[in-house]
């Protein structure tokens, strides 16, 4: 383990000094104790003059309920709450204050004199209460990781000076989800990310930078990353023609078949591993807040099969000081993220979008409180020793999502996560095995106008009304998250260069319609059969995802090559690659093979032959290579799109109403970050999450960790983390 960066705290239980470390710890929690007991009584004292519906006859009863109370806080209260998990998970934490609430008013039948009016008097006692605790661990400096050190330090005491040497190191994946390297590399050197800068001023790390799939988003990445195959993942939504089905990675039933598509159950986390927050389980064992394990969890409740089904939660929301903080940090970040919005508002920020609605609470839940309950669980899996643990930190993505991807409240979010990362990475100076810490991104975002605000409909209605369907909402998507309405702007400077002149290959398309003596009332090939997915005209489905949308002609079995699409839509694709907001196309030509298309040039991928301008040159020297790979997938659309990449302004408009956006090509959402301890080999240049994969399994087996058998996906238990 390298040595912590200089001027990180470690615990006074390493070293020589672990006995008078021990004392001084024993000591805080004997005047926590006191003070929150003398705190508790003071504020019932309190409490009993000014709330009504509660009074205390005597002197006494104050001490004596005080008492009570922190017996049934620190005793009573985790055991009851092994019974009202579901009542704690399922409010935010909220609930588990009705819970305790019920035990104050009990404690009112036990104390005689104490008169408790009804259950909401006995709820805001029990809040006062709980929040003079959380005051008195602050004062004494004792935060929720010290209950970690001591549990550490105990377990190393039993087990002796030589426990680090019986296991090799685990790992800790931190994943900040949507987090750029150019990003990283300019938050580092501005103070935005004082742990990463530390880390990397000690030369325990070092920072390199990875290569997306051309499907830069969370489920073909982090699929990629923990299973080692993300074959046929096009987006984070997908339209799959056989089966008329938007495969969506945010749908539990969806992501478990994803997973059992892609598992070989030697996932990098099938050797006694964890997994938090994640899409997928990586084959762990132990997994929370994991989307992919969701119905098998949930078979698992209905059997009560054995595990500790929301350990994780538990673990947490058994300290009812953490609730608190909890709480107290999501109403600060709803209130920041009004704040922000209405600043952007008044200063007529562009690009932006409607951040209304319920978005500031569920900004929130992602910033804080899910957060929080992720690094509980994390530092709950070091204290059990596990191997391997991968957690993803979503708060960033979700709020550069909305704000941008360096605009000053998504550079916040950054920091609070940056400190969470410092935090585990101090616990890893006292866990009963040594860990290694490995930081890295799924994606990066490209920021830009959406692109309804800018052109004025969705790319699902401009398809639509080019096959020859009246959009009666041009600005509505109909199969992806496009489908929320976006707040509007001025936009006549884009609408201008929307209707500049036709170019070469719109021109050069449209005489090969000519040549083949199509017309526009060409008959189309429609059943009219009912469809379960919407059609955006008929026979048509379009589905958007990112700064990629797919277009499915659904009366066509199998992939529709070009010559069809022409014979029966002669104006789509012409219109498509003259778009102001559209970079390239892909589609299947029965003459040349898969070509992608673009305003002035044609790129054939079997032959490489580029005739014009190459429309891949602003998207990398790897994209040829990703879109040939994309064009073999078993459910490639009929025509796949690419947002046109601005390489001066680094600026592209996703298809979704997203100011920061991601899952295609172009600009920084291709460029994923890594950061790794230099005691590991170099990775070279990675292309690809598979590539990725293979390289972080490639230092679990440096590191001394077994090669994880092959075999059939084994279900995941559920414990904490």
């Amino acid at each position: 383990m390298a040595a912590p960066a200089e001027g990180w705290p470690v615990s006074a239980t390493a070293g020589p000094g672990h006995g008078a470390g021990r004392l001084l710890r024993g000591g805080r929690v004997v005047a926590r104790v006191l003070l929150v007991w003398v705190l508790s009584a003071g504020a019932l004292r309190l409490l009993d003059r000014w709330l009504p519906g509660f009074s205390m006859a005597g002197w006494w009863q104050p001490i004596v309920c005080a008492l009570l109370f922190g017996v049934l806080s620190a005793v009573v209260w985790p055991l009851v709450l092994r019974i009202a998990l579901p009542i704690a998970v399922f409010t935010l934490g909220i609930g588990s204050f009705l819970v305790l609430g019920a035990g104050v008013l009990a404690i009112s039948f036990v104390v005689p004199g104490v008169v408790i009016a009804d259950f909401e008097t006995a709820v805001v006692v029990a809040v006062a209460v709980s929040v003079l605790a959380a005051l008195a661990s602050g004062l004494l400096a004792l935060d929720q990781d010290e209950l970690f050190f001591r549990r550490a330090a105990r377990r190393r005491a039993r087990r002796g000076t030589g426990g680090d040497a019986e296991m090799p190191p685990g790992v800790l994946f931190l994943q900040v989800d949507g987090l750029g390297m150019d990003t990283v590399r300019r938050a580092v050197r501005d103070g935005d990310m004082p742990t990463f800068a530390r880390l990397l001023a000690a030369g325990s790390h070092r920072l390199t930078e990875w290569n997306t799939d051309w499907s830069s988003q969370t489920g073909a990445s982090v699929c990629g990353i923990l299973h080692g195959d993300n074959d046929d993942i096009l987006g984070f939504r997908w339209y799959e023609k056989d089966r008329d089905h938007v495969m969506a990675c945010s749908h539990p039933e969806d992501a478990a078949e994803i997973e059992r598509r892609h598992s070989d159950g030697a996932g990098l986390l099938s050797v006694d591993g964890a997994g938090h927050g994640n899409l997928f389980t990586g084959d762990a064992a132990h997994v929370s807040l994991t989307m992919s394990a969701l119905p098998v969890l949930a078979g698992a409740a209905r059997r009560r099969r054995s595990g500790r089904l929301g350990a994780g939660y538990y673990a947490y929301f058994a300290n009812p000081a953490n609730t608190l903080r909890t709480l107290a940090g999501a109403l600060v970040d709803v209130g920041r993220e009004i704040s922000a919005s209405t600043r952007q508002r008044r200063a007529g920020v562009v690009p932006r979008v409607r951040r209304g609605g319920f978005y500031p609470f569920a900004r929130s839940a992602t910033t804080v409180i899910v957060r929080d309950v992720v690094v509980s669980a994390i530092i709950e899996d070091m204290l059990a020793g596990r191997a391997a643990i991968y957690a993803d930190f979503l708060g960033y993505d979700e709020v550069a999502h909305h704000s941008g991807v360096e605009r000053f409240d998504a550079l916040a979010v950054l920091r609070s996560i940056d400190q969470q990362i410092g935090r585990l990475y101090r616990a890893t100076q006292l866990a009963p095995r040594r860990y290694q810490i490995v930081a890295l991104s799924d994606h990066g975002q490209t920021q830009g106008w959406a692109f309804t605000d800018r052109f004025g409909e969705s790319v699902e209605a401009l398809v639509g009304r080019l096959c020859g369907a009246p959009q009666p909402e041009p600005r509505r998507g109909v199969n992806s998250d496009a489908g929320r309405a976006s707040e509007g702007w001025q936009v006549g400077a884009a609408l201008a260069e929307a209707s500049a002149g036709a170019g070469p290959i719109a021109r050069r398309l449209r005489a090969r319609v000519d040549r083949a003596g199509s017309a526009p009332d060409h008959p189309r090939t429609v059943t009219g059969a009912p469809g379960v997915v919407t059609r955006v005209a008929p026979g048509v489905v379009v589905v958007a995802s990112g700064h990629v949308a797919m277009v499915s002609f659904t009366e066509h079995d199998g992939r529709v090559e070009l010559e069809t699409i022409e014979r029966e839509f002669p104006e789509l694709l012409p219109a498509l690659v003259d778009h102001a907001g559209v970079g390239f196309l892909l589609v299947r030509s029965a003459e040349s093979g898969p070509i992608v298309l673009g305003r002035d040039g044609v790129h054939r991928l079997a032959s490489g032959q580029v005739l014009g301008e190459d429309p891949l040159g602003p998207y990398g020297p790897h994209a040829a290579d990703l879109v040939r790979r994309v064009d073999g997938f078993a459910h490639c659309p009929d025509i796949m799109i690419n947002s046109r990449f601005d390489p001066i302004m680094e600026e592209a408009s996703p298809f979704e109403p997203h100011v920061g956006s991601h899952g295609g090509m172009g600009g920084p959402q291709s460029k994923g970050f890594l950061l790794y301890p230099a005691e590991l080999p170099a990775p070279g240049e990675i292309v690809g999450a598979e590539a990725l994969h293979r390289v972080l399994r490639g230092w679990l087996t440096h590191l001394g960790q077994p090669e994880p058998p092959v075999g059939a996906p084994a279900s995941p238990t559920v414990s904490a983390g």
